[in-house]
Protein backbone atom coordinates (compact mmCIF):
# COMPACT_ATOMS: atom_id res chain seq x y z
CA UNK A 1 0.00 0.00 0.00
CA UNK A 2 1.13 3.55 -0.70
CA UNK A 3 0.22 7.00 0.56
CA UNK A 4 0.63 10.22 -1.45
CA UNK A 5 2.16 13.35 0.05
CA UNK A 6 1.17 16.95 -0.73
CA UNK A 7 2.89 16.97 -4.13
CA UNK A 8 1.42 13.62 -5.12
CA UNK A 9 4.57 11.59 -4.53
CA UNK A 10 3.71 8.07 -3.34
CA UNK A 11 5.36 6.67 -0.22
CA UNK A 12 5.19 3.04 0.81
CA UNK A 13 5.47 1.49 4.23
CA UNK A 14 9.06 1.81 5.42
CA UNK A 15 10.28 -1.68 6.33
CA UNK A 16 13.25 -0.79 8.53
CA UNK A 17 14.01 1.44 11.49
CA UNK A 18 13.53 5.01 10.22
CA UNK A 19 15.80 7.93 11.02
CA UNK A 20 13.57 10.98 10.72
CA UNK A 21 14.52 14.65 10.56
CA UNK A 22 11.57 16.99 10.95
CA UNK A 23 11.92 20.53 9.63
CA UNK A 24 8.39 21.41 10.73
CA UNK A 25 7.44 22.04 14.39
CA UNK A 26 3.89 20.72 14.03
CA UNK A 27 5.12 17.51 12.44
CA UNK A 28 7.74 16.94 15.13
CA UNK A 29 4.97 17.01 17.72
CA UNK A 30 2.81 14.74 15.57
CA UNK A 31 5.56 12.15 15.18
CA UNK A 32 5.86 11.92 18.95
CA UNK A 33 2.09 11.53 19.27
CA UNK A 34 2.32 8.64 16.77
CA UNK A 35 4.86 6.90 18.99
CA UNK A 36 7.88 7.76 16.84
CA UNK A 37 9.98 9.70 19.35
CA UNK A 38 12.80 7.15 19.13
CA UNK A 39 12.91 7.50 15.34
CA UNK A 40 13.50 11.26 15.46
CA UNK A 41 17.15 12.21 14.95
CA UNK A 42 16.97 15.95 14.17
CA UNK A 43 14.74 19.01 14.34
CA UNK A 44 14.64 22.79 13.95
CA UNK A 45 15.06 25.24 16.78
CA UNK A 46 11.35 26.02 16.49
CA UNK A 47 10.39 22.40 17.22
CA UNK A 48 9.69 22.99 20.91
CA UNK A 49 6.95 20.45 21.70
CA UNK A 50 6.98 18.11 23.52
CA UNK A 51 9.90 19.60 25.41
CA UNK A 52 10.99 16.41 27.19
CA UNK A 53 11.52 14.74 23.82
CA UNK A 54 12.86 17.49 21.58
CA UNK A 55 15.46 18.79 24.00
CA UNK A 56 17.57 15.68 23.38
CA UNK A 57 17.48 16.09 19.60
CA UNK A 58 20.12 17.98 17.58
CA UNK A 59 18.97 21.39 16.35
CA UNK A 60 19.69 22.17 12.71
CA UNK A 61 18.70 25.85 12.69
CA UNK A 62 15.38 27.28 11.58
CA UNK A 63 12.69 26.03 9.26
CA UNK A 64 14.47 28.30 6.80
CA UNK A 65 18.25 28.50 6.65
CA UNK A 66 18.87 25.13 8.34
CA UNK A 67 22.35 23.58 8.34
CA UNK A 68 22.48 21.12 5.44
CA UNK A 69 25.83 19.63 6.49
CA UNK A 70 24.51 18.83 9.96
CA UNK A 71 21.41 17.31 8.42
CA UNK A 72 23.47 15.14 6.07
CA UNK A 73 25.63 13.92 8.97
CA UNK A 74 22.52 12.58 10.71
CA UNK A 75 22.00 10.10 7.82
CA UNK A 76 18.21 10.45 7.78
CA UNK A 77 16.06 7.97 5.93
CA UNK A 78 13.23 10.53 5.90
CA UNK A 79 13.00 14.31 6.04
CA UNK A 80 9.61 15.92 6.67
CA UNK A 81 8.96 19.37 5.19
CA UNK A 82 6.09 21.75 4.56
CA UNK A 83 5.37 23.90 1.51
CA UNK A 84 4.61 27.03 3.54
CA UNK A 85 7.24 26.69 6.24
CA UNK A 86 10.31 25.61 4.25
CA UNK A 87 11.93 27.15 1.19
CA UNK A 88 11.77 25.05 -1.95
CA UNK A 89 15.28 26.06 -3.01
CA UNK A 90 16.63 24.70 0.28
CA UNK A 91 14.56 21.52 0.19
CA UNK A 92 15.17 20.34 -3.39
CA UNK A 93 18.93 19.68 -2.89
CA UNK A 94 18.08 17.26 -0.08
CA UNK A 95 16.77 14.81 -2.67
CA UNK A 96 20.38 14.10 -3.65
CA UNK A 97 21.09 12.29 -0.38
CA UNK A 98 17.79 11.80 1.51
CA UNK A 99 16.05 8.58 0.42
CA UNK A 100 12.56 9.78 1.34
CA UNK A 101 11.46 13.43 1.36
CA UNK A 102 7.87 13.78 2.54
CA UNK A 103 6.16 17.05 1.62
CA UNK A 104 3.13 18.26 3.57
CA UNK A 105 0.71 21.15 3.04
CA UNK A 106 -2.43 21.08 5.20
CA UNK A 107 -4.70 23.98 4.29
CA UNK A 108 -7.80 23.18 6.32
CA UNK A 109 -8.65 21.48 9.58
CA UNK A 110 -9.85 18.27 7.91
CA UNK A 111 -6.53 17.93 6.08
CA UNK A 112 -5.14 16.68 9.38
CA UNK A 113 -6.96 13.39 8.84
CA UNK A 114 -4.94 12.77 5.68
CA UNK A 115 -1.79 13.78 7.47
CA UNK A 116 -2.42 11.19 10.19
CA UNK A 117 -3.01 8.50 7.56
CA UNK A 118 0.11 9.45 5.59
CA UNK A 119 2.58 9.37 8.47
CA UNK A 120 0.84 6.57 10.29
CA UNK A 121 0.90 4.48 7.14
CA UNK A 122 4.50 5.16 6.12
CA UNK A 123 5.87 4.48 9.59
CA UNK A 124 3.59 1.63 10.61
CA UNK A 125 1.58 3.53 13.19
CA UNK A 126 -1.89 2.88 11.80
CA UNK A 127 -3.52 2.28 15.19
CA UNK A 128 -2.09 5.49 16.63
CA UNK A 129 -3.16 7.41 13.53
CA UNK A 130 -6.69 6.00 13.81
CA UNK A 131 -6.87 7.05 17.46
CA UNK A 132 -5.82 10.59 16.58
CA UNK A 133 -8.39 10.67 13.78
CA UNK A 134 -11.14 9.60 16.17
CA UNK A 135 -10.17 12.30 18.68
CA UNK A 136 -10.01 14.88 15.90
CA UNK A 137 -13.43 13.92 14.54
CA UNK A 138 -15.00 14.12 18.00
CA UNK A 139 -13.66 17.63 18.57
CA UNK A 140 -14.54 18.79 15.05
CA UNK A 141 -18.15 17.66 15.52
CA UNK A 142 -18.38 19.41 18.87
CA UNK A 143 -17.02 22.65 17.43
CA UNK A 144 -19.31 22.39 14.42
CA UNK A 145 -22.36 21.91 16.64
CA UNK A 146 -21.50 25.04 18.61
CA UNK A 147 -20.71 27.20 15.59
CA UNK A 148 -24.01 26.24 13.95
CA UNK A 149 -25.90 27.61 16.97
CA UNK A 150 -24.11 30.97 16.87
CA UNK A 151 -24.14 33.64 14.17
CA UNK A 152 -21.06 33.81 11.95
CA UNK A 153 -18.79 36.74 12.72
CA UNK A 154 -16.18 38.65 10.78
CA UNK A 155 -12.85 38.84 12.59
CA UNK A 156 -9.45 40.40 12.01
CA UNK A 157 -6.62 38.06 13.01
CA UNK A 158 -3.37 39.98 13.48
CA UNK A 159 -0.01 38.21 13.45
CA UNK A 160 2.33 41.23 13.37
CA UNK A 161 2.55 44.94 14.00
CA UNK A 162 4.57 47.66 12.26
CA UNK A 163 3.21 46.79 9.78
CA UNK A 164 -0.06 45.19 10.78
CA UNK A 165 -0.29 41.80 9.10
CA UNK A 166 -3.30 39.53 8.90
CA UNK A 167 -4.12 36.20 7.20
CA UNK A 168 -5.84 35.47 3.91
CA UNK A 169 -8.79 33.11 3.72
CA UNK A 170 -6.79 30.43 1.90
CA UNK A 171 -4.52 29.87 4.91
CA UNK A 172 -4.76 27.08 7.46
CA UNK A 173 -5.25 29.67 10.22
CA UNK A 174 -8.21 31.28 8.50
CA UNK A 175 -9.85 27.94 7.80
CA UNK A 176 -9.42 26.82 11.40
CA UNK A 177 -11.15 30.01 12.50
CA UNK A 178 -13.86 29.45 9.89
CA UNK A 179 -14.58 26.08 11.50
CA UNK A 180 -15.50 28.04 14.63
CA UNK A 181 -17.76 30.40 12.68
CA UNK A 182 -15.24 33.21 12.36
CA UNK A 183 -14.59 34.57 8.86
CA UNK A 184 -11.31 36.45 8.59
CA UNK A 185 -10.74 39.85 7.02
CA UNK A 186 -9.79 40.91 4.45
CA UNK A 187 -12.29 38.82 2.51
CA UNK A 188 -10.03 38.78 -0.56
CA UNK A 189 -6.28 39.04 -0.83
CA UNK A 190 -3.58 38.18 -3.36
CA UNK A 191 -1.15 37.69 -0.47
CA UNK A 192 -1.40 34.95 2.11
CA UNK A 193 -0.33 37.29 4.91
CA UNK A 194 -1.46 40.74 3.77
CA UNK A 195 -0.67 44.09 5.31
CA UNK A 196 -3.89 45.77 6.41
CA UNK A 197 -5.02 49.31 7.07
CA UNK A 198 -5.95 48.71 10.67
CA UNK A 199 -8.71 51.28 11.30
CA UNK A 200 -10.64 50.55 8.10
CA UNK A 201 -10.44 46.76 8.33
CA UNK A 202 -11.08 46.67 12.07
CA UNK A 203 -14.21 48.73 11.49
CA UNK A 204 -15.62 45.78 9.53
CA UNK A 205 -14.79 43.26 12.26
CA UNK A 206 -16.68 42.20 15.33
CA UNK A 207 -13.52 40.85 16.95
CA UNK A 208 -9.88 41.79 16.47
CA UNK A 209 -7.68 38.89 17.53
CA UNK A 210 -4.08 39.42 18.59
CA UNK A 211 -2.16 36.17 18.12
CA UNK A 212 0.56 34.98 20.48
CA UNK A 213 2.75 34.12 17.49
CA UNK A 214 4.75 34.95 15.46
CA UNK A 215 4.51 38.37 17.14
CA UNK A 216 4.08 37.77 20.88
CA UNK A 217 1.04 39.93 21.54
CA UNK A 218 0.21 40.15 25.23
CA UNK A 219 -2.25 41.96 27.50
CA UNK A 220 -0.48 45.38 27.34
CA UNK A 221 -0.80 45.36 23.53
CA UNK A 222 -4.42 44.27 23.79
CA UNK A 223 -5.29 47.16 26.11
CA UNK A 224 -3.40 49.64 23.97
CA UNK A 225 -5.11 48.52 20.77
CA UNK A 226 -8.54 48.48 22.43
CA UNK A 227 -8.03 52.10 23.45
CA UNK A 228 -6.82 53.02 19.96
CA UNK A 229 -9.79 51.39 18.24
CA UNK A 230 -12.39 52.72 20.68
CA UNK A 231 -12.87 55.78 18.53
CA UNK A 232 -11.93 54.29 15.15
CA UNK A 233 -13.81 50.98 15.26
CA UNK A 234 -16.13 51.11 18.28
CA UNK A 235 -17.97 47.94 17.25
CA UNK A 236 -14.85 45.74 17.42
CA UNK A 237 -13.66 44.09 20.59
CA UNK A 238 -10.00 43.15 20.97
CA UNK A 239 -9.06 39.71 22.28
CA UNK A 240 -5.92 37.65 22.69
CA UNK A 241 -5.72 34.25 21.04
CA UNK A 242 -3.24 31.37 21.37
CA UNK A 243 -1.56 31.23 17.97
CA UNK A 244 -0.25 27.69 18.45
CA UNK A 245 -3.80 26.41 18.85
CA UNK A 246 -4.82 27.95 15.54
CA UNK A 247 -1.73 27.58 13.36
CA UNK A 248 -0.17 24.29 14.51
CA UNK A 249 -1.60 21.29 12.69
CA UNK A 250 -1.02 17.59 13.33
CA UNK A 251 -1.85 16.33 16.79
CA UNK A 252 -2.07 19.91 18.10
CA UNK A 253 -5.13 20.45 15.90
CA UNK A 254 -7.17 18.25 18.23
CA UNK A 255 -6.48 20.51 21.19
CA UNK A 256 -6.88 23.48 18.84
CA UNK A 257 -10.45 22.54 17.97
CA UNK A 258 -11.33 22.17 21.64
CA UNK A 259 -9.65 25.50 22.39
CA UNK A 260 -11.62 27.28 19.67
CA UNK A 261 -14.88 25.79 20.93
CA UNK A 262 -14.18 27.05 24.44
CA UNK A 263 -13.04 30.46 23.20
CA UNK A 264 -16.07 30.89 20.94
CA UNK A 265 -18.41 29.99 23.78
CA UNK A 266 -16.64 32.29 26.25
CA UNK A 267 -16.63 35.29 23.93
CA UNK A 268 -20.28 34.71 23.00
CA UNK A 269 -21.26 34.53 26.67
CA UNK A 270 -19.30 37.63 27.64
CA UNK A 271 -20.88 39.58 24.76
CA UNK A 272 -24.35 38.74 26.06
CA UNK A 273 -23.60 39.74 29.65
Amino acid sequence: MQWADAIGKPHGRYPGQPRIVSLVPSLTELLVALGLADALVGRTGFCIHPRQVVRRLPKLGGTKGFDVDKLRALRPTHVLVNIDENRREEIEPLRDFVPHLIVTHPLAADDNLGLYRLLGGVFGRDAQAAALAADFTREALALGALSERLPRQQVLYLIWQKPWLSVARDTYISRMLAAAGWDTLPAASTLRYPEVDLPSVAAQAEIVFLSSEPYPFREPQRRQLAEQLAGQAPGARVALIDGEMVSWYGSRAIAGLAYLRQLRARLANSAEN
